[in-house]
């Protein structure tokens, strides 16, 4: 499939998490903020992770092209969104994720991961979003999409989430 057609078959994919009234909302917002608001739980979910623990793991500072590629790497192509203003990476990951690791969710609380699911709403940005644009600071795919229903693999996440742990540096006790 070429770019243009996969770009329009995911985009078309995203939107499907909305009822068909809202998809020229969706629209709109990616027009005029290069986000838009989509539903999670139903075709995907997302792990936060906070750039911190990302960092910890990649070895380098956060929102750069090295931890993009890292990422990338390590969760094996699975689709990434980088949110500058909360320094937060959210990794997509199947819908059933947050019920069925839902105690490892709940030991990861404590480093500020959780598991978005049913009743959560995140800012996804177009699909064309591929790259940190310095001006406007919107999130973006820190590791693009490659095509509709292709998640991270809750394993390969906790993995990533176990490295990021091992390495982050202790904080002092109050």
């Amino acid at each position: 499939m070429q770019g243009t057609d996969r770009h329009l078959a995911t985009e078309h994919w995203l939107l499907s998490t909305l009822d068909g009234p809202h998809h020229d909302r969706a629209r709109l917002e990616w027009q005029e903020h290069g986000v838009a608001l989509l539903p999670l739980g139903g075709l995907f979910s997302a792990v936060r992770l906070p750039g911190r623990l990302v960092e910890a793991a990649a070895g380098r500072p956060f929102a750069s092209a090295e931890v993009d590629a890292f990422l990338a790497e390590t969760l094996h192509g699975g689709p990434v969104i980088y949110d500058p203003h909360g320094q937060r990476y959210y990794a997509l990951v199947p819908a059933t994720m947050p019920v069925t690791w839902k105690h490892a969710v709940d030991d990861w609380q404590v480093v500020d991961v959780d598991c978005l699911g049913r009743g959560t709403y995140l800012g996804v940005p177009r699909v064309t979003a591929t790259r940190l644009e310095a001006q406007a600071r919107v999130s973006y795919w820190a590791v693009p999409i490659a095509s509709a229903a292709l998640m991270c693999a809750p394993l390969t996440v906790a993995r990533l989430i176990a490295a990021g742990r091992h390495r982050m540096p202790e904080e002092p006790e109050a």
